[in-house]
C-alpha cells in the first residue's frame, strides 16, 4: 500500500510518553519528520532527567499536552545531516538542549538570545509552526535545525555532560549576565539538586568563594568534599544564618519549591544581587524593603542562547565540570521521577537511552 503524502515526510520514532497528568510513563510510538535541508538527526544516546520533566508530566504547571515524551538534555551522535547543514558531519557528537527552534529574525534571536524569542519553540511539549508536535528525549532518535545543534567537546562526556544543556546552562547564563563572576567574591548557591550542584563548580572555576545553602545537613560533607564548596550553611538553622547575614555578593536560587526570599536576601551585601532559576508551581512572596534598604537587586534567568549554550559547554569541558550522575535504563524512569520528586537522587538521573530503549 503507498505512502500517504504525509508519511512521505516522516520516519517511525519511539519512546516513553506520559498521557495524562498521573505522569505515568510507558512505550509510545510517535513519527518525527524526516531530516530536512537545514536539519541533522541525531541518534540519542543519553537523555538527562530535568524536574521541569516532572512538572510538565504531572501538569503542575497547568499548560501540559499529551502524550508528552519528555526529555531536553539529549546527547548522541548525527547520523544525517541536510544538504544546507555546515556545522555538522556524520558521526559527530552532538547535544539538543531545551529548545528546538525561534522565529531567527526578532530582536533576542539576532542577539543570539533565542531562548527569549516570543515565538520559541521548546524540545517537548510544544507545536511547530505546520501545527505538528514535539517530543523530547526520552526516545531513540531526533531530528533538528543546525541552529539549535550543539557540538561537545571531544573530552566531555555525554552521559555526564548531558545534563548540562539545561542544568549547566541555567546557572551560567546568569552568573554570566549579572556579573557574578568575579573571581575572590562570595557565591551562596541556594539548593543542593540539579542546577545548584552544577552551581557549585562552575562558581569555582570562576574563581569565586562558593557557601552551599541547603535544608538538609546531611549534604555538608559532600557539598565541600565532593562538589568543592568552601563552606555549607543550614537554611533553617536561624542561629547560622544570623551568622552568615551581610556576607555574600550573589546569591543563585535553584529551589524549585515554594520558599521564603526574605533570608536569602539577608545573606547578601549592600549591593548584592540573587537571581532566581527555579520554578515553583506557585507564587513567592517579595520583600521590598530589604531591597530598598540594601540597594539589592533580585533577578530571574531562563536558559541560555545557543551561542552562550556552546561556550558553556567548552568552558565545561576546559575546567573538567560534568554533572553528578546516576545511570538508569529506561523501564526505571517512573520509579526515578518517584525519587526525583523526594528529591532522592545525587544529583541527576541520565537514561542509558541507548542501551535500555527498545521496543
Amino acid at each position: 500500500m503507498a505512502k500517504s503524502a504525509e508519511e512521505e515526510n516522516q520516519q517511525k520514532a519511539f519512546g516513553w510518553a506520559a498521557t495524562d497528568n498521573s505522569g505515568i510513563l510507558s512505550p509510545f510510538n510517535f513519527f518525527r519528520r524526516e531530516n530536512g535541508d537545514d536539519d541533522v538527526t541525531l541518534k540519542i544516546l543519553y537523555c538527562g532527567v530535568c524536574h521541569s520533566d516532572l512538572h510538565t508530566l504531572r501538569n503542575d504547571w497547568g499548560f501540559s499536552f499529551y502524550p508528552v515524551v519528555p526529555g531536553h538534555e539529549i546527547s548522541g551522535v548525527v547520523t544525517k545531516v541536510g544538504k544546507n547543514v555546515t556545522k555538522f558531519n556524520i558521526g559527530d557528537r552532538v547535544g539538543v538542549g531545551v529548545l528546538v527552534g525561534s522565529c531567527k529574525t526578532c530582536e533576542c534571536c539576532e542577539q543570539d538570545l533565542e531562548n527569549y524569542c516570543p515565538r520559541i519553540i521548546f524540545t517537548y511539549n510544544s507545536y511547530n509552526p505546520d501545527g505538528t508536535k514535539n517530543y523530547g528525549g526520552y526516545s531513540d532518535m531526533i531530528v533538528v535545525d543546525q541552529r539549535y545543534v550543539l557540538r561537545f567537546p571531544d573530552n566531555l562526556p555525554l552521559d555526564a555532560g548531558a545534563p548540562l544543556l539545561c542544568a549547566g546552562i541555567t546557572v551560567y547564563s546568569p552568573m554570566k549576565y549579572y556579573g557574578m563572576t568575579e573571581a575572590g567574591k562570595h557565591l551562596g548557591v541556594a539548593g543542593l539538586g540539579g542546577l545548584g550542584h552544577v552551581a557549585v563548580k562552575i562558581g569555582k572555576a570562576f574563581g569565586l568563594k562558593v557557601t552551599a545553602i541547603s535544608s538538609s545537613p546531611q549534604k555538608e560533607s559532600e557539598a565541600i568534599n565532593r562538589l568543592g564548596a568552601d563552606s555549607f550553611l543550614v537554611s533553617n538553622d536561624p542561629e547560622k544564618m544570623k551568622s552568615a547575614i551581610g556576607t555574600m555578593d550573589y546569591i543563585i536560587d535553584t529551589v524549585s519549591a515554594v520558599h521564603p526570599l526574605l533570608p536569602l536576601l539577608s545573606l547578601l551585601k549592600v549591593n548584592g544581587k540573587l537571581v532566581t532559576v527555579g520554578l515553583p508551581n506557585k507564587p513567592l512572596e517579595l520583600p521590598v524593603f530589604p531591597l530598598v534598604m540594601g540597594r539589592k537587586l533580585i533577578g530571574g534567568s531562563d536558559v541560555g542562547g545557543m551561542k552562550e549554550t556552546q561556550e558553556m559547554l567548552d568552558f565545561c569541558a576546559k575546567h573538567n565540570i560534568t554533572a553528578d550522575i546516576e545511570l538508569i535504563r529506561i523501564e526505571e524512569i517512573n520509579t526515578a521521577m518517584e525519587r526525583l520528586a523526594k528529591s532522592d537522587v545525587r544529583y541527576r538521573f541520565v537514561i542509558d537511552v541507548a542501551n535500555s530503549l527498545s521496543q
